[in-house]
């Protein structure tokens, strides 16, 4: 199993806001508590922002990382974004470092 499977448990967010989007990788990477931390918000830079139409894709190891995620950007970001869908079985792929 690679480790990017491990990290299935996914949230897609919608927000037209770049900076706050890059406020919320940090959360992600926060929220994120073992393993790693990178591979929660992997995929989620302006250029893949851009080309998902202003969506972007967490993935957690744990439900409860996802969880802890969703419940502290409410908490810190109440407006300017909105969950477009979650899965439990949503696989990270790995990002190439070109």
């Amino acid at each position: 199993m690679l480790q990017h499977d491990q990290y299935k448990y996914s949230i897609t967010i919608h927000s037209d806001d770049m900076p706050l989007v890059a406020s919320i990788r940090g959360l992600a990477w926060f929220c994120q508590k073992t393993g790693n931390k990178q591979i929660a918000w992997g995929g989620t830079k302006e250029p893949d922002w851009k080309r998902n139409g202003n969506k972007v894709t967490f993935h957690f190891n744990h439900p409860n990382y996802r969880a802890d995620f969703i419940k502290e950007a409410e908490r810190l970001f109440p407006a300017g974004w909105t969950k477009f869908s979650e899965s439990n079985n949503d696989p990270a792929k790995a990002q190439n470092s070109n």
